[in-house]
């Protein structure tokens, strides 16, 4: 006989794997934000300390190269303390480095030509000489 209060036997308990509808999913947390990268759910991401000196000391490498070295070495340092990346700066120390380094021989091999010429003027004196095949206007 059966007593009309007992309940029926239960199915086994499934585990907390399972897919079933009766089992609640685990949470779903969102992986911790990257320095530099925008939070979730749309709020504004923080400033970067260093990256607007990174843009600008690499576009400053290319037109005024030795002010871009320090710039790009400053945003540089600021970057790797934020640990955000540091692609830019490095690129900008990179290229404001060769080109002052370029500008440097150039000036140098400038001031040689210029200081050669004022020697063999002071040599030749006033007027037009050839010597060698190079003709030399001193006035």
């Amino acid at each position: 006989m059966t007593n009309p209060d007992q309940q029926p036997p239960q199915p086994p308990q499934q585990p907390a794997w399972n897919t079933t509808p009766d089992a609640t999913p685990a949470p779903q947390y969102a992986p911790p934000a990257q320095p530099g990268a925008a939070a979730a759910y749309g709020a504004p991401a923080e400033p970067v300390p260093g990256r607007g000196l990174a843009i600008a000391g690499f576009i400053l490498a290319i037109v005024a190269p030795l002010v871009g070295l320090i710039l790009s070495i400053v945003a540089r340092v600021k970057l790797k303390k934020a640990g955000a990346p540091t692609g830019l700066a490095t690129a900008g120390i990179v290229i404001g480095a060769i080109l002052t380094v370029f500008w440097i021989i150039v000036g140098v091999v400038a001031i040689l030509g210029i200081v050669a010429l004022a020697s063999m003027c002071a040599e030749l004196g006033s007027g037009v000489w050839e010597v060698n095949g190079v003709t030399y206007t001193c006035g």
